[in-house]
């Protein structure tokens, strides 16, 4: 197999190299109203990974940038916070054959950390992709919560921009009896 990034040969989905040199993960925080948003990369940075997501190879790329980022995360985090954690990803539509947004929860799997697939979902299928904040606040995602109730969770998504889509599923969890600790998305992008 060959690195995705420079095409070495490589065991992996990327070369120790390029791991290191290029996607070394360096965490962000932002914060929209009360909610707590950490990223692990700019967007500006990894586009053109970002951007394979509806693509077969888009799961290989996922599911690696998951690995440097999200899984060293929860393993720190539930080295420094002993409880039960559950984590719920926006929106996990399969798209292309799996779920971008899952396999990012995916590798946060843990003996104390829950993951709760596929259960906040947007009822509102708008691509925000490229759209304004005024076309997000007046096309809201509409999300439905069938999952369970008085738990704490970590919220992730793939991308922040606006953080109107955070903002609107942590509102839809707490609605619903849920505590959103914060979120982690995989890129931020700066507008």
């Amino acid at each position: 197999m060959r690195c995705l990034s420079c095409h070495k040969l490589s065991i992996s989905t990327f070369c120790e190299t390029c791991q290191t040199n290029l996607l070394n993960p360096s965490v962000t925080k932002r914060t929209f109203g009360l909610l707590e948003v950490y990223s692990f990369f700019n967007y500006q940075h990894i586009e053109d990974l970002l951007l394979t997501k509806h693509t077969p190879q888009g799961y290989k790329l996922y599911r690696a940038l998951a690995r440097l980022s999200f899984r060293p995360f929860i393993k720190k985090f539930i080295e420094n916070d002993p409880r039960e954690i559950y984590v719920i990803g926006i929106d996990e539509n399969i798209k292309s054959g799996y779920s971008h947004v899952a396999l990012l929860t995916h590798e946060m799997r843990h003996k104390q950390v829950h993951i709760e697939h596929a259960k906040l979902m947007a009822t509102n299928s708008v691509n925000y992709s490229g759209k304004t904040l005024q076309f997000r606040l007046e096309n809201p995602r509409e999300f439905e919560y069938k999952g369970k109730k008085d738990i704490e969770v970590i919220l992730v998504d793939d991308i922040v921009t606006t953080g109107t889509t955070l903002k609107e599923a942590s509102k839809t969890l707490e609605r619903s009896g849920v505590e959103v600790l914060f979120a982690l998305t995989l890129a931020t992008v700066r507008e």
